[in-house]
C-alpha cells in the first residue's frame, strides 16, 4: 500500500507510542498486555490506512466539475460566496470522516487564480458556520470553460493540519491533487449558478473520479 508524503510524521509519533505501550505493556502486565496491545494496534493500523493513496485512472476534463475529495455529499445549495467570487452562486460541501481517504484533488481543469490561508476555529465539520469560522484554505481557479470556481478545505473538530500545494499561476488539471488534510473534515465547492448539479445530498464520492457537476463552455 502506498503512503501519502504527508504520513511521514505522524508515523513516526505513531511508532514511537506503539513501541512505549508494548514494551510498558509487556514488562509490566506480562500475560495481560495483550489487552492492551492489540487495541493499540488496530489504532496504528488505522494511522497507516488513513494516509492510503489509491491508484485511480483520472481522466481529461473540460466542462466536468470533478469531485475533489472522497466522503458524502452534506450540502447542496444557493448562497453568496463572500470571499472572492462575492456573487450568488451553488455550494456543495463534502464532509469526510476520519476513514475516508483525505488526499483534496482539484474540481476543474483550468489555471489557480487565487489562493488564501484563514486561521480559526475547530467547530465539527458538518456545522454550517464551519465554511467561514474554521481554519480553512480557499483556493480559486479559472476554468477552461472561463467560469470562475471557489473550493475550501476546511478543519474540523478533530483535522488540526491543513496542507495546499498550489499557487497562484498554477495549470489546474481536474482530478489531480492540490493538498491534504489531516483527520476528518470537509471541502466546499462554489460554482456558478448555472451549473448542471449531477449529484444529490448523500452521495458517497470517490475524488477525482465522481462527475458531481457539468458546467457549460
Amino acid at each position: 500500500m502506498k503512503l501519502h508524503k504527508e504520513s511521514k510524521g505522524t508515523i513516526a509519533v505513531a511508532s514511537i507510542v506503539f513501541i512505549a505501550v508494548a514494551g510498558v505493556s509487556i514488562y509490566f502486565l506480562e500475560m495481560w498486555s495483550l489487552l492492551i496491545i492489540v487495541p493499540v494496534l488496530i489504532i496504528y493500523g488505522l494511522v497507516f490506512w488513513f494516509f492510503r493513496v489509491p491508484n485511480r485512472d483520472i481522466q481529461d476534463h473540460v466542462e466536468n466539475v470533478i469531485a475533489p475529495v472522497d466522503g458524502k455529499v452534506v450540502m447542496i445549495k444557493e448562497v453568496v460566496e463572500t470571499e472572492f467570487i462575492k456573487e450568488a452562486c451553488i455550494q456543495i460541501s463534502i464532509f469526510m470522516s476520519p476513514l475516508n481517504v483525505h488526499i483534496c484533488r482539484f474540481p476543474v481543469s483550468g489555471n489557480v487564480i487565487y489562493k488564501k490561508y484563514h486561521p480559526g476555529k475547530y467547530l465539527v465539520a458538518w456545522h454550517e458556520k464551519s465554511s467561514t469560522e474554521n481554519e480553512r484554505t480557499t483556493v480559486a481557479v479559472e476554468s477552461l470553460t472561463k467560469h470562475k470556481v471557489v473550493f475550501r478545505q476546511i478543519a474540523g473538530y478533530v483535522a488540526r493540519r491543513i496542507v495546499f500545494y498550489c499557487s497562484e499561476g498554477d495549470q489546474a488539471k481536474a482530478g489531480h491533487e492540490f493538498g491534504f488534510i489531516k483527520f476528518g473534515s470537509r471541502m466546499d465547492i462554489f460554482l456558478p449558478m448555472d451549473t448542471e448539479i449531477i449529484c444529490k445530498i448523500g452521495d458517497k464520492t470517490k475524488g477525482g473520479l465522481d462527475v458531481i457537476a457539468k458546467m457549460r463552455d
